[in-house]
Formats: structure tokens, C-alpha cells, sequence
């Protein structure tokens, strides 16, 4: 069982991760391992997601212990502990053991993940995992299983990791060429609208990294025309990312109802929460989310 290091150790906004409907403004300590189940040839933290399997990914593990790791939280002042820059589900134990301690400090818990989990660790996971981004990285099963992942599973994950409580925000880097046609992002935004039209779906701008550097940057436009869509299939909660300042009203939190305006953003940072508790300030509509860290908890 992997325990006891780190390859990766960083404070950051929550909103990086990205969660946009949980804590607004809090920060998270990331914290990583080696090792990941897929070989996607863009990823951006390759140098601990392959290094298993890529003898370029240079980054080095460095001893810890859970109780260290906790006593850093502490030391800066964070609110959300987060596995992230490898694979979680493949070193879920070390995760858990973190997480059973960082609860008892009241800290809340985050998986950044490709949702390639069985229900099996998905079970093992819940009562320790608050939070649960999932990478949706395209609706095309060959192109799927380019990355070594299969569509269907992470469908499921998806619908599992929904119906079992945690709160769940689902992320696309949306990719030229690759999986940003119309066609596609149709389906996709279809299918999340079918577990749920409040689902957070976060659509973001690839830039060339690791093995993909045959094909330029997204731009604005493909975010916009993937924001329709999304629209037109009737997800409720939108968001662009990575060209901050670019993309106007699709960084805020708009209430689905009234659609007011009731947390404004610039990239990263929150700029402006008009939430009260949970709902929307101008016709009460309840917004979901994890606006509080005893929302979900069992």
C-alpha cells in the first residue's frame, strides 16, 4: 500500500481545484502521490502521474506522515484537504488516513480525480470524502481509451458518485481537434443533465503541455459555443476557466431562477459572495452546494 511521502505539497484557492460551489474563497493544502491509471499525453502534472511509467517525470517523494501533513494544514491556516495531482483512487488508503485525522480537526475533504472508481472504493471512500471533482475528458470512447480509460466506467462513476452524497463538480478541458466538436459536447452535456441538471460543469482551456504540443490553445470562442450547448441541454450551473478576465459572466455563480448574480469571480479569486445561506439573496432560490462544512456529513 503507498503511504508515508508526498511528490507534490502546495496551498491553493479552492476555486484551482476547481469547486465553485463549495467554500467560496477557502483554501485547500493539495497534496500528491506517484502513479496514475491513465496516460493522457496533455497532462499537466505529469511529473507525478507518470511517474511510474515515464522516466522523464523526475518528481521525487518525500517522506511524510499524516500527522505531519495535518500539523501543516494547521500551520497555514487551511480549511480543505485535498488528493490531487495523481490518481486518488489509487492510493485511497493514504488518503483515508489522512482524511480520518483532518475531520477530527474539523478540515473538510476533496478528491480531484478521473472518476475511473468501482463502487467498491467509492464505498470505501464516503465517509471520508466530502468533495469529489470528477475530469470528464471528452464523450468519445476510442479517444477514451487512448488515455487508457474506458467511457462507460466513469458514466457510472459519475451517477454513483452523485447518488452517494458527495458533493460532486465535473470538469472538461476542452481540447482542439480532439474532443471539443459540437457533436460531442452535446452528448456530454446531455448525459450530465440526465444525472442531474445542478451538477457543475466546468469547462476549461487546454494549453499545449506534456505530449501535446501539435495544436494550439483553446480560445474563447470554443468555450462559448461549448457554454451553449450546455445551456441548450439544460445544466444550470456553467463555468469557463482558464482565460480569466476572458469569458465575462461565465466565472460567476448565477442563480438558475432569477439570475442574479450571487458570487462574482476573476479566475481564481473571489471577488464577491452575496450568498445567504445558500440561497439567493434577490428571490431566495436555493443554490446547491457545500456552503458549510456539516452540509454532507454522515
Amino acid at each position: 500500500m503507498p503511504t508515508g511521502y508526498v511528490a507534490g505539497l502546495q496551498v491553493d484557492p479552492i476555486e484551482k481545484k476547481p469547486f465553485f460551489h463549495a467554500l467560496p474563497g477557502a483554501r485547500a493544502l493539495s497534496f500528491g502521490m506517484l502513479g496514475c491509471d491513465f496516460h493522457c499525453a496533455y497532462c499537466q502534472n505529469w511529473e507525478t502521474s507518470q511517474a511510474l511509467r515515464d522516466s522523464a517525470a523526475l518528481a521525487p517523494p518525500n517522506p511524510t506522515t499524516s500527522d505531519e501533513l495535518i500539523r501543516v494544514a494547521e500551520r497555514y491556516k487551511v480549511e480543505v484537504l485535498t488528493s490531487t495531482y495523481n490518481e486518488p483512487l489509487i492510493t485511497s488508503e493514504w488518503a483515508v488516513e489522512i482524511f480520518k485525522k483532518g475531520r477530527e480537526k474539523g478540515f473538510v475533504t476533496s478528491y480531484v480525480s478521473n472518476g475511473n472508481a468501482t463502487p467498491e472504493v467509492l464505498e470505501y471512500i464516503r465517509p471520508h470524502v466530502d468533495l469529489y471533482k470528477v475530469d470528464l475528458k471528452g464523450f468519445d470512447d476510442k479517444h477514451y481509451r487512448s488515455l487508457g480509460g474506458v467511457l462507460a466506467n466513469v458514466c457510472d462513476s459519475i451517477r454513483n458518485i452523485y447518488k452517494m452524497g458527495f458533493w460532486l463538480e465535473v470538469v472538461t478541458l476542452l481540447i482542439p481537434g480532439f474532443n471539443d466538436s459540437e457533436v460531442e459536447i452535446k452528448r456530454l452535456t446531455e448525459f450530465l443533465a440526465s444525472v442531474s441538471p445542478l451538477i457543475p460543469w466546468h469547462a476549461t482551456a487546454f494549453h499545449p503541455d506534456y505530449r501535446m504540443g501539435d495544436r494550439g490553445a483553446t480560445q474563447p470562442d470554443s468555450l462559448f459555443r461549448a457554454a451553449e450547448i450546455a445551456t441548450a441541454e439544460g445544466l444550470k450551473f456553467i463555468y469557463l476557466g482558464n482565460r480569466p478576465g476572458q469569458v465575462g459572466e461565465w466565472e460567476n455563480t448565477r442563480c438558475p431562477e432569477c439570475r442574479a448574480t450571487v458570487i462574482e469571480r476573476r479566475g481564481f479569486l473571489v471577488t464577491k459572495n452575496t450568498l445567504t445561506h445558500g440561497n439567493c439573496p434577490s428571490c431566495n432560490t436555493v443554490i446547491p452546494g457545500f456552503w458549510n462544512k456539516d452540509q454532507f456529513r454522515r
